[in-house]
């Protein structure tokens, strides 16, 4: 795994030609697999008073939770996070008459997220900027190969086959 010991977090781009205008950007790649929940317990109950074990069991329940509240057709802000909500996926043709809107109509469902927005300052030269993405970070070209999506397995956890984890499409 990638770790530093400099006080900024550091992310990596690759140099990517856009099909639309033959451009080149930098597009962010990631480069590691991604935190696992035992991860992220760990790293919240060593800034906080929580066991780990607290927090994993908190972390497993969020995801039912929030579901829960959004299929009662709430979103769902959590300070410091963000508001995650649902949206509806409909047919590609759409129909002529409103009358023939219907659920029928609805496909399958995604869950949106935005990042809290903060403020800072007043008046004119007030600025909002989105809770996680307002951190200093190192950008850094990545000339190696990127990395699967997928975590390595773990017993029974994350990563297992009764939980794979996120999945590269």
């Amino acid at each position: 795994m990638l770790q530093r010991k400099n006080l900024l977090p550091m992310a990596f781009y690759k140099k990517a030609q856009m099909k639309v205008n033959g451009k080149w950007y930098p597009k962010s790649v990631l480069v590691v697999s991604p935190a696992t929940t035992e991860q992220v317990a760990k790293r919240i109950a060593a800034e906080s008073t929580v066991s780990p074990a607290d927090v994993r069991a908190v972390l497993t329940a969020l995801g039912g939770v929030l579901g829960d509240f959004m299929a009662q057709g709430r979103s769902v802000k959590l300070d410091g996070v963000g508001s995650f909500y649902f949206t509806a996926v409909t047919t590609k043709n759409g129909v002529d008459k409103p009358k023939d809107v219907n659920a029928t109509l609805i496909r399958g469902v995604r869950v949106r997220f935005l990042p809290e927005t903060r403020y800072r300052g007043a008046g004119k030269g007030r600025v909002s900027t989105r809770g996680l993405a307002d951190v200093d970070i190192e950008w850094e070209e990545w000339k190696g190969k990127e990395k699967s999506l997928t975590p390595a397995p773990s017993p029974n956890g994350e990563g297992s086959e009764d939980h794979p984890g996120p999945q590269v499409g």
